[in-house]
């Protein structure tokens, strides 16, 4: 749920040259922010006719830029492997591994919805193959980054930040994009696998999430917001928030095609019985991080990868907040996933022009 953040681990003077040498897995955060901006204009409960266009002009946008990332990141492994070994054990940077992942499901997710338009038939298979890769690498960054926190990392309560959260979530984007594939998978078994696959992965992202929200907030508590560059990443709550509200409506849309009648309409209760009150705490937390965002902002918030924080996790929100309104039919719903997308293009306009201006000056290229 998505973010980045402008820290970097200490680099030799000998590996400061060329504009790849500090590149870290927190600028996937850009095709994140871009991808749920695709995603979340199809998710809407209303039907205009621009908004298709946007779903599709936005997923390009977020499949060159994926192509792009991925490209400059494996040419910084390959020549600057000292410094990308020492962001995958940095205590800060190591927590963006889990924006590769997250970046392969958006991009896979609006493959489905729009991707047809551009690349015909295989726009099904690019689905089900990013889902694959975006599926297996972040249970793999889930582990990998968790034991790394349990048994090698230096923290404190202290360390606790919004960033914490993004290793732990890609299995919650995964759940929530499993579910249009269900009805693409051959039917009996391997549909009702992956139809219990995403309510694993759900509860996998779920608990792990509760937890580290739970360290975020004792840490906001005790030891206030720290550094003003990383306060923006307390958006990235709203992202297995929303997502997850995401998740349990997509997954009980699917489950009759797979389960008995009574589980199945049981699933689609729990879309609802579960997406109303977390919609409640999405929509407080929303609040409070806008204030402290503000807050921070008047006294000064440098401009950071960490911006955006601002568009994945508020995406998120929007196609939750949808997922609900297409279910219940309730206008103040309907109004609200509207005005949470028109806030999301809004700030994602807001960080990439911040970005594209960084990059011009080279400042985002530059260790911190």
């Amino acid at each position: 749920m998505t973010a980045a953040t402008d820290h970097h681990p200490a680099i030799s003077e000998e590996e400061t040259g060329g504009p790849l040498a500090h590149l870290g897995p927190n600028w996937f955060a850009s095709v994140m922010g871009t991808g749920i901006v695709a995603n979340a204009a199809l998710a809407l409960p209303v039907r205009v006719p621009v908004l298709h266009l946007v779903g599709l002009v936005w997923w390009v946008l977020a499949s060159v830029l994926l192509l792009a990332v991925s490209g400059a990141w494996a040419v910084h492994w390959v020549r600057h492997r000292p410094a990308a070994l020492r962001h995958a054990a940095d205590p800060v940077m190591a927590q963006f591994y889990g924006a590769p992942p997250m970046a392969l499901l958006t991009v896979g997710a609006g493959a489905l919805l729009v991707g047809r338009e551009v690349i015909g038939e295989a726009a099904v298979g690019v689905a089900w193959l990013l889902w694959l890769l975006g599926t297996v690498s972040g249970l793999v960054v889930a582990v990998r980054v968790t034991y790394l926190m349990f048994t090698r990392l230096r923290l404190t309560e202290a360390s606790a930040f919004g960033g914490w959260l993004m290793p732990v979530v890609p299995p919650m984007v995964s759940a929530a994009t499993a579910a249009p594939l269900v009805p693409l998978a051959p039917a009996g078994q391997a549909a009702l696998t992956l139809l219990l696959a995403g309510y694993a992965l759900f509860g996998v992202s779920l608990l792990a999430s509760l937890f580290v929200t739970t360290l975020i907030w004792q840490r906001l508590a005790l030891h206030k917001l720290g550094a003003p560059g990383l306060v923006p990443t307390v958006w990235i709550v709203l992202g297995w928030l929303g997502q997850s509200v995401t998740a349990t409506n997509a997954l009980g849309e699917q489950a009759h095609l797979v389960l008995p009648v009574l589980y199945a309409e049981g699933l689609e209760v729990l879309g609802l019985a579960y997406g109303v009150p977390v919609f409640g705490f999405a929509l407080f937390w929303l609040i409070l991080a806008s204030v402290l965002t503000l807050r921070t902002a008047r006294s000064g918030m440098p401009f950071g990868l960490a911006w955006w924080s601002f568009t994945f996790p508020v995406g998120t929100v929007v196609t939750g907040v949808s997922a609900l309104a297409v279910r219940t039919g309730a206008v103040v719903l309907v109004g609200g996933a509207v005005l949470g997308y028109l806030s999301l293009l809004a700030a994602w306009t807001l960080v990439t022009v911040g970005t594209v201006r960084g990059l011009a000056r080279g400042e985002l290229l530059r260790p911190a």
